[in-house]
């Protein structure tokens, strides 16, 4: 495995920051998710615009592209495939000890996934369920709610939490977009929710239009979702992921997911 910070290659096993940096202490920080296949980072340029955005908003500074993209470049060229997440650390501003920022790089093996996912439906009254709060479509590292999400619907037998608003708006998975179809067109929440700017849902929905599927972007009851002909969820490390479950309903892994995923493994 290959970790690289601030440029530098570091051996893995001692890769350290300062216990002091508030990515630590406060969760605060920004990263990305990149896929990488035959050495090759898959949307990279959107995944560093989307970086640059989250540091801009939380006034983090300014990201060195250029030798993020080179360090990202290394370490998929000397990896499998898999995932290599960029973590740029918010450093530490106590006055005794201050702690620089770090930006780090580093890789890991893709998740094993199942055939379809199976979700629990659960209220999330800490997502802003707004773009007006300031942060939409930040991507920082304080994803605790999101993760202790998931780990209650693992808990309860299923793969993961599917989120909503307190009176069931739906809204999207911890780590994941949500899309359904229903009579031929493709519907997904609206970003409108306060919903992660998803790289993923942006790729998988234009490549919808361009199959001549009709998009629908909204807000959407769970009950509509429930009652769709097929279920998915869009991530980079998931792609375009059938849902065989939402709670106690089922649903077939249908022609038109597989289709949107054919279509989205296509791009680069």
């Amino acid at each position: 495995m290959r970790v690289i910070i601030d440029g530098e290659a570091v051996d893995a096993a001692r890769a350290t920051i300062s216990v002091f940096d508030w990515a630590l202490f406060r969760g605060l920080g920004a990263f990305e998710v990149v896929r990488t296949e035959a050495g090759v980072p898959r949307h990279l340029d959107a995944h560093l615009d989307r970086l640059e955005r989250s540091l801009s908003v939380l006034r983090l500074g300014d990201l060195d592209r250029a030798r993020t993209a080179d360090a990202v470049n290394t370490v998929a060229a000397e990896n499998d495939d898999g995932l290599i997440r960029m973590v740029v650390t918010a450093g530490g501003r106590d006055t005794e000890v201050i702690a620089p920022s770090h930006t780090i790089v580093v890789w890991e093996p893709m998740p094993e996934l199942p055939d379809t996912l199976s979700l629990l439906p659960m209220r999330s009254p800490w997502h802003p369920a707004t773009n007006q709060a300031g942060f939409a479509g930040v991507k920082w590292l304080s994803y605790a709610p999101n993760m202790a999400s998931t780990d209650a619907a693992v808990a309860a037998g299923h793969h993961d939490a599917l989120l909503t608003t307190m009176d069931d708006v739906v809204l999207e998975l911890p780590t994941s977009s949500v899309a359904w179809v229903s009579d031929g067109s493709l519907f997904t929440p609206s970003l409108d929710l306060g919903i992660l700017l998803s790289i993923t849902r942006d790729v998988t929905l234009d490549c919808a239009r361009q199959e001549g599927i009709p998009v629908i972007e909204g807000i959407f009851g769970l009950d509509e979702l429930l009652g769709a002909d097929e279920v998915m969820a869009l991530s980079t490390g998931k792609r375009v992921l059938a849902v065989g479950r939402v709670g106690e309903v089922e649903f077939a892994s249908g022609p038109m997911t597989a289709r949107l995923a054919a279509a989205y493994d296509a791009q680069r």
